[in-house]
């Protein structure tokens, strides 16, 4: 039941290895909303821009409440595609996160499960039962992180439905009240 050093080196460094991996994803996440939101609050800027000219340059009270109504209506579509592009970079980061957590429990679970192997066949006779806890607890442990991880699943299926209930009925009401 000795762990050689080859054996200690080569965990290290897949663990630093995986940790890069989550590291590099999760910048890419980052330059992903950095990009998204740059490009916002450019468009915003210039559409602001735009807005302040054509009502400077409105020649009534008619034309200038026309031109200010007819700002807002473009307004929304955009925070509506932004909020969904936002959203994206987050269930996608989300779910890079959980595969990275799921998969270090499981390396972690087969590891521990090894090392019980390893330590039952050199145990003194009368620790069987202190192994079968363990294994138990483990057993246990591992249900309940399936199911916690299934109700995060369920969780984020629900958000992604009234996310698309919210954009759907905010997309109605304003065909609505242009129509």
């Amino acid at each position: 039941m000795y762990v050689t050093p080859e054996q200690v080196t080569s965990a290290n460094k897949a663990g630093v290895e995986a940790v890069l991996a989550l590291a590099t994803s999760q910048f890419a996440a980052f330059e992903r909303l950095s990009t998204l939101n740059f490009n916002a609050a450019k468009a915003a800027f210039e559409e602001g821009l735009g807005r302040a000219k054509s009502l400077l340059d409105a020649k009534d009270p008619q034309e200038y409440f026309n031109a200010n109504s007819t700002a807002s209506q473009p307004a929304l579509e955009k925070l509506i595609a932004y909020s969904r592009s936002v959203y994206e970079v987050a269930a996608q980061t989300q779910g890079e996160v959980a595969k990275f957590v799921e998969a270090r429990a499981d390396e972690f679970n087969k590891n521990l499960v090894a090392i019980l192997d390893k330590a039952s066949k050199s145990a003194p006779a009368g620790s069987d039962v202190a192994i079968a806890a363990v294994r138990s607890a483990l057993a246990a442990a591992t249900t309940a992180y399936g199911s916690f991880n299934k109700a995060a699943k369920q969780a984020t299926e629900m958000a992604e439905a009234n996310f698309t209930a919210a954009t759907t009925s905010a997309k109605t009401k304003r065909h609505a009240a242009t129509a």
